[in-house]
């Protein structure tokens, strides 16, 4: 089992738990941040994207939560029921053992669906236990105003655009907005809440003790059967497999959008401003994911991406971000405003709390070849793309050739204005690359002369103007000397050989620069300003990236001890934020969809290369 850092989950706890400190579970539609003292406080309703009824984790006193605990001191422990996305936290104290069983049912029938039901079950498993729930609602962010109507056992949270409905087990109390029970239970009792989406066709429903448990086994019968399809049988099994467990709970069913993150504004670093809203479809981000997918085995995964791609994604006539833009809304929507809740204090005070994200609009030229990369892997490992997706990835990559030298805000999204990015030229050149293997490979009709010539030289343009003499390393710009760790994508993305004296080189800088103790800052904010105040943690997907790059250039020793100290960073379900701090803890958004990916790319090449 797991264990968590020891919480006293009686009165007087922290105001915030660690961004760390939580589990995800979720039904492919939405998701629950369940911190280790037992208590949800992040979950929007009806999907990712909308506003947050449980939002504690961004203000502690407006946020909203459902509370749930033992209520005599003692210590936690999560887990997760094993090949499932169903959390267990467990509560030992001098009385007794309890434990709460938190899980969002799937696969249920489509009205069954619309309620996204969260269900606790809370079981004695050893003695005897007093626990106390506490249900407070904060619609829209705390911003709407609900009523309550308590009839017993079950309470129905009505708010202007959102009803809620607990039914319980045990008898309910309230007041005017909250509702709250104690309870004891003896060794071998149980009790059941769920929560559901309820309205004009959704009456509140009961979940009796006998309804949560074959609701339980589903859901784990669920998992199961969707993790079996694996085919990783390495040495990393069980990290990997809970990488693509959450991989798969960041997907959104109805289109086969992949999120970044499922929280907004969880801070890269307390106090500043460094927080966005990252509950969006990046194009990047999507595609990486795809290949992970595929790697896995899960072609499913992929296909429902690319029919997501097919029917949201689809050249336009060239915005301010090109053809494509670099996110989209997990409806497809393109219209992603950002603005501030002002009223909401932020994760231990790191305001602004943000919705929407203002980067949507910004030009980022790499997510051409990250998404012509997946739909090259795709077709390669899956099935052929048809003869209309072709003539799409035709359109992308002519537009690519005539606009690759453009400066653009590059894949950290900076705010400090427009460069000629080495990331971005490189991967300019992947997706002419790869749309001219798929090509060659399938005979299918290209402008092959025009393409071979624009790749080659932007080739020869990184080569020449990305290399600095001084540094002996490939930099983050055209005609600078800034290090930058995306260029460790160089040997990745087969650009350059990973025992190139140049890359060797390049690998060695970084090395000196932006790693410590394994762990890979994307770059310095002091040599290279982004527009925004403050510095950041290591960037996670950057240490596994690092890892890859060690693997390729045959320092396999270092890569394994590289890869080994980054599962000690991991939270105590094998879950990761966006960054990590120089004390070790989480920043950022939570989990994220980028550092699982390449956790396990960095997992599968590690452990070829071992044999």
């Amino acid at each position: 089992m797991a264990e968590t850092p020891s919480e006293q989950y009686g009165p007087g706890h922290s105001r915030y738990l660690p961004i760390a400190d939580h589990g995800l579970i979720g039904d492919m539609r939405t998701v629950a941040l369940v911190g280790s003292n037992g208590t949800i406080d992040w979950y929007c309703c009806p999907s990712f994207d909308c506003p947050s009824v449980f939002g504690a984790i961004v203000d502690a006193e407006r946020g909203g939560c459902f509370e749930l605990a033992a209520t005599v001191p003692g210590r936690t422990k999560q887990f997760y029921f094993p090949d499932t996305n169903v959390l267990i936290t467990r509560f030992f104290t001098e009385d007794g053992v309890g434990e709460v069983q938190d899980f969002m049912p799937v696969g249920a029938g489509s009205v069954e669906t619309e309620r996204h039901r969260l269900i606790r079950r809370v079981l004695c498993v050893r003695g005897s236990l007093p626990f106390r729930v506490r249900v407070a609602p904060r619609f829209d962010y705390g911003r709407q105003a609900h009523t309550l109507r308590l009839l017993g056992d079950v309470a129905v949270f009505e708010s202007a655009d959102l009803s809620l409905a607990l039914t319980a087990t045990v008898p309910l109390e309230g007041d005017d907005r909250d509702v709250w029970a104690d309870f004891k239970l003896a060794e071998g009792e149980s009790t059941v809440f769920a929560l559901d989406q309820v309205g004009e066709h959704l009456a509140p429903r009961m979940c009796a003790r006998v309804e949560a448990e074959t609701q339980f086994a589903a859901t784990v019968e669920y998992w199961r059967r969707w993790l079996h399809a694996s085919r990783y049988r390495g040495r990393w099994r069980e990290m990997v497999h809970r990488s693509a467990l959450t991989l798969k709970l960041l997907t959104y069913a109805p289109t086969g959008a992949i999120l970044a993150a499922p929280t907004t504004s969880l801070p890269e670093r307390l106090g500043g401003e460094r927080n966005w809203d990252y509950r969006y479809v990046w194009v990047r981000d999507a595609a990486f994911c795809v290949y992970a997918m595929l790697r896995l085995g899960f072609t499913g995964e992929a296909e429902a991406f690319m029919k997501f791609v097919n029917r949201h994604i689809t050249p336009g006539d060239g915005g301010p971000s090109g053809p494509l833009q670099i996110m989209y809304g997990i409806d497809g929507r393109t219209d992603l405003p950002e603005y501030e809740l002002d009223h909401l204090e932020g994760h231990q005070g790191s305001a602004p709390v943000r919705v929407g994200n203002a980067a949507a609009d910004q030009l980022q030229l790499d997510i051409y070849g990250a998404l012509i990369d997946s739909i090259y892997l795709y077709d390669k490992w899956a099935q052929p793309i048809s003869s209309d997706q072709w003539d799409e990835v035709c359109a992308l990559v002519d537009w690519v050739c005539a606009n690759w030298d453009q400066p653009d805000e590059g894949i950290w999204e900076t705010r400090g204005g427009r460069k000629k990015f080495l990331y971005s030229r490189l991967m300019c050149w992947v997706a002419i690359e790869r749309a001219i293997r798929m090509a060659r490979r399938r005979g299918l009709p290209a402008d092959l002369v025009r393409w071979l010539q624009c790749r080659d030289t932007i080739y020869r343009r990184i080569m020449q103007r990305g290399w600095s003499v001084k540094r002996q390393a490939f930099v983050q710009h055209e005609d600078s000397d800034v290090l930058d760790a995306s260029v460790l994508m160089m040997p990745l993305a087969k650009f350059i050989a990973p025992t190139d004296p140049k890359w060797l080189s390049t690998l060695d800088a970084l090395t000196q620069d932006l790693v410590s103790d394994s762990l890979v800052y994307r770059y310095d904010p002091q040599a290279s300003p982004d527009g925004l105040r403050g510095d950041e943690g290591t960037f996670s997907i950057c240490s596994f990236w690092y890892v890859e790059a060690l693997v390729r250039a045959g320092r396999l020793d270092e890569a394994r001890l590289a890869f080994e100290k980054m599962l000690t960073y991991a939270n105590h379900l094998g879950l990761y934020a966006e960054e990590i701090s120089h004390t070790g803890e989480q920043q950022g958004n939570f989990p994220q969809a980028f550092t699982h990916f390449a956790l396990i790319s960095a997992a599968f090449n590690l452990d070829r290369a071992l044999g």
